[in-house]
């Protein structure tokens, strides 16, 4: 079983990398029941070359990356993988049924970076290759902030506040902390030869951060849903640009501007 941002997951003999151990569920949680399942497929039998396996549920999708195969039910509860042979595939599929319960509880996938500092969270988004990554571990490296992950953070609305959560997802990046943190600001990254910070507003925000944020359109309301949240998350917290080089100049001029002197 794993927890993943207070989701279940219960797999059975699912291969997973290494960076999923941390999430497994704690001592005392075994009870949990599950919010998904997610098996694999065996083969029950074979005749003349052609193998059999038997389905004990009705699925109604079927989804196929790169060589991975995975079967639904219509609520996104069961899922059979016919084929686990390739893992990033599996790994996205396994992202797919669980962004499905995860937007349903306020949550949108960011491509993003997030860092804890002195315990709150900052967001650096940008396309890939802009510098999350290194804006992060600037931010590690001068400033002693924990970086809990480096490129696909889930953003939750809650009472009280916005949370960034880790996921054992993080795309090319090392960084995959089972963490959480409540968010402060967003930072969406630009390259330039000077550092320079402003704050956006109105249009110029919806239409910088927007293009982070990865879109559930396979299900019939999960745009809409999506849609929501962000409207509410860019309401509630700054969002500044960053021009910037990598190096500490940066890392102290969003820093006085994001968290004061």
């Amino acid at each position: 079983m794993y927890k993943i941002a207070e989701i279940f997951l219960e797999t059975n003999s699912l291969p997973l990398p290494s960076c999923w151990k941390q999430f497994q569920s704690l001592p005392g949680e075994e009870e949990q029941k599950a919010d998904f399942k997610v098996s694999v497929l065996h083969q029950e039998k074979m005749a003349h070359g052609m193998e059999c396996y038997s389905l004990e549920h009705r699925p109604v999708h079927l989804w196929k990356m790169d060589r991975s195969i995975l079967l639904t039910d219509e609520k996104w509860k069961e899922g059979k993988l016919f084929s686990a042979s390739d893992e990033y595939g599996t790994l996205q599929l396994l992202l797919q049924m669980f962004y499905t319960h995860a937007v349903a509880r306020g949550m949108i996938q960011v491509h993003s970076s997030l860092i804890d500092y002195r315990g709150k969270g900052v967001l650096f988004l940008g396309p890939s290759g802009i510098g999350k990554t290194t804006q992060a571990e600037l931010w590690n490296q001068y400033r002693e902030a924990r970086i809990i992950n480096g490129d696909v953070v889930f953003v939750q609305k809650t009472r009280e506040n916005f949370l960034g959560w880790g996921t054992p997802w993080h795309g090319s990046s090392p960084y995959c902390i089972n963490d959480r943190v409540p968010l402060r600001a967003l930072v969406v990254l630009k390259q330039d030869e000077k550092n320079r910070i402003r704050r956006l507003e109105g249009f110029e925000k919806v239409a910088a951060v927007s293009r982070s944020i990865f879109y559930p359109r396979w299900m019939e309301e999960g745009t809409a849903l999506c849609l929501d949240i962000l409207d509410q998350l860019l309401t509630a917290l700054p969002v500044y640009e960053l021009s910037c080089r990598p190096e500490e100049e940066a890392v102290a001029l969003t820093e006085k501007t994001i968290f004061g002197d």
